[in-house]
């Protein structure tokens, strides 16, 4: 009976240990409360950055939309103005004057597809030359097709051909150069002057063949022009331009 006293004395010795347990506890509460505030932190900076982004892309949106308008607004502008409609200049029967085949008729006017584009043509008959050429109403000014010289302007050339000859000492190539220039310019006065420079009187040097030949390109394109202002045939206006050059010579 005496030996049950021990006993006792071991049960408040374990009933120790659980106190010692329950200080532990307060520090594992404690830490949690870290990565608490590591969430709450990492939240806060991921909204900003997503709002700093937004802005900066509405921005960049922005100004491409603006520039767009006007762009859309420059390219209409010459559509609008290559489908207005050509003006006519001419009408079928009128003689007009090109530039590198003189005098001509106009036989019709013609709308020609080339491709997607559609063009209207005036139709240009070349009875000397037995030839047809079709330009473009819009290229009408541009080419230098014109009407026959007034007048007052085909006087003007029959008077330069009774002044005198300019004579130059240079090379025919660089001659022959200024004068092809003033043939194909379709200008009456400056034909005028071709002739008046190549015509040879009596008792002067013969032309050349190449002068011969530029001076009765000149003649023919001038008489055209001429017998075409006053109204009569080709071979009359050549006689009576070649009467003009005989008689400012006192043939």
């Amino acid at each position: 009976m005496a030996k049950a006293t021990p006993k006792k004395s071991d049960k408040p010795a374990r009933k120790a240990a659980p106190k010692g347990k329950a200080k532990a506890a307060p520090t594992k509460s404690s830490a949690p409360k870290k990565p608490a505030a590591a969430k709450a932190t990492k939240p806060a900076k991921a909204p900003a950055k997503a709002k700093a982004k937004a802005p900066a892309k509405a921005a960049a949106k922005a100004p491409a939309k603006a520039k767009a308008a006007p762009k859309a607004k420059v390219k209409a502008a010459p559509k609008a103005a290559s489908k207005a409609p050509a003006k006519l200049l001419y009408k079928v029967g009128d003689y007009v004057v090109y530039p590198s085949h003189g005098v001509g008729q106009i036989t019709g006017v013609e709308d020609h597809e080339i491709g997607e584009i559609s063009l209207k043509v005036y139709v240009v008959l070349f009875d000397k030359e037995k030839m047809t050429l079709r330009v473009p109403i819009g290229k009408t000014l541009s080419s230098g097709m014109r009407r026959l010289s007034s007048q007052a302007k085909m006087d003007t050339a029959v008077a330069t051909l009774r002044g005198k000859a300019r004579q130059r000492r240079v090379m025919w190539s660089r001659r022959a150069q200024e004068y092809e220039a003033k043939l194909n310019s379709g200008d009456p006065v400056g034909i005028a002057e071709v002739i008046r420079d190549l015509h040879r009187n009596a008792g002067q040097p013969d032309q050349s063949y190449s002068e011969r030949q530029m001076y009765e390109a000149a003649l023919e394109r001038l008489a055209r022009e001429f017998a075409a202002v006053e109204n009569t045939d080709s071979e009359t206006a050549t006689a009576r331009l070649e009467e003009v050059l005989r008689a400012d010579a006192g043939e």
